[in-house]
């Protein structure tokens, strides 16, 4: 019996159905996009921005087509705004916890310890890591 239930399945229809499938994530993952977009704009005012969610909610698919057309590129502004802002976030954070006073101090004591500076030297380079 099963293997009747299993041979009424064709292959194509397996492949719509993933198809399906995958549209409907490719959709949802859409709409998030333009929702995140429209609160996320600082150019568009309150009632543009009531104006199209409301579009975009009595017509969705339309309004989305609309909005990616009238507005795509500032998306793909604010998205590599964003990303700039979050490459630098992590450069700095990088930067500084490469370069803490904490770090700089332990590497100029295990020079001390073996040897390769003196206590003047080290007492100078830990002012300069302490400044």
């Amino acid at each position: 019996m099963s293997n009747m239930a299993a041979a009424d399945f064709a292959l194509g229809e397996v492949f719509l159905s993933m198809l399906y499938f995958f549209l409907f994530f490719v959709w949802i993952w859409l709409l998030i996009t333009v929702f995140a977009d429209i609160f996320a704009s600082p150019e568009l005012s309150g009632v543009a921005k009531a104006l199209w969610v409301i579009f975009v909610l009595v017509l969705p698919y339309l309004g989305v087509f609309v909005y990616l057309i009238a507005r795509g590129s500032a998306m793909h502004e604010h998205a590599a705004r964003a990303a700039q802002a979050q490459d630098s976030a992590a450069r700095a954070y990088i930067r500084d916890a490469a370069t803490s006073p904490a770090s700089e101090l332990e590497k100029l004591a295990s020079l001390k310890a073996q040897g390769v500076i003196d206590d003047a030297e080290f007492q100078r380079l830990k002012a300069k890591a302490l400044a």
